[in-house]
């Protein structure tokens, strides 16, 4: 990283090295990027210090698993106000069939990607959970019928 503390060009290759295979050897990096390991090795560590890589994870093929149900829905709030939006946060943050969850602004206050078993048990927190929580006005939602295109990086160009 520059004295300022942000990447330099070297650090953007690593990046996108790091994003592109995030488990590739500190040695195969290093080659990919045109360093030796050691000094390659501490400017991952700087970057992940710094807040720039949050973290790695493997991506799992829900369908082969028996998660072939995806679906997203539109919440919104009878109230807008921050402890209401909060309170909606921390009871999404603990229902495990939200994978995703984003506070929006239009026609909803947040979007959320349900991923369950099949149709109905996504169906029936929907309509159970979801819907009766405190503060909820409206529920819309849209089955994925297949997905076209997931690219979860940053589009390091």
């Amino acid at each position: 990283m520059d004295k300022f503390g942000k990447p330099d060009t070297i650090d953007w290759k690593i990046l996108k090295e790091l994003q592109r295979e995030g488990r590739i050897s500190n040695v195969e990096l290093a080659g990919r990027v045109g360093l030796s390991p050691p000094p390659t090795l501490r400017r991952v560590q700087a970057l992940e210090q710094a807040g720039y890589v949050t973290g790695y994870r493997a991506q799992l093929a829900g369908e082969k698993l028996g998660y072939g149900a995806q679906v997203i829905a539109l919440v919104g709030l009878k109230s807008q106000a921050e402890p209401e939006m909060r309170d909606f946060e921390r009871r999404v943050a603990g229902w495990p069939i939200v994978r995703e969850c984003y506070a929006v602004s239009g026609v909803a206050d947040f979007v959320l990607k349900c991923v369950g078993r099949d149709v109905q048990s996504i169906q029936s927190f929907l309509m159970g959970a979801l819907s009766k929580a405190p503060n909820v006005e409206s529920v819309k939602t849209s089955l994925i019928l297949h997905v076209a295109k997931q690219e979860p990086e940053v589009p390091l160009l």
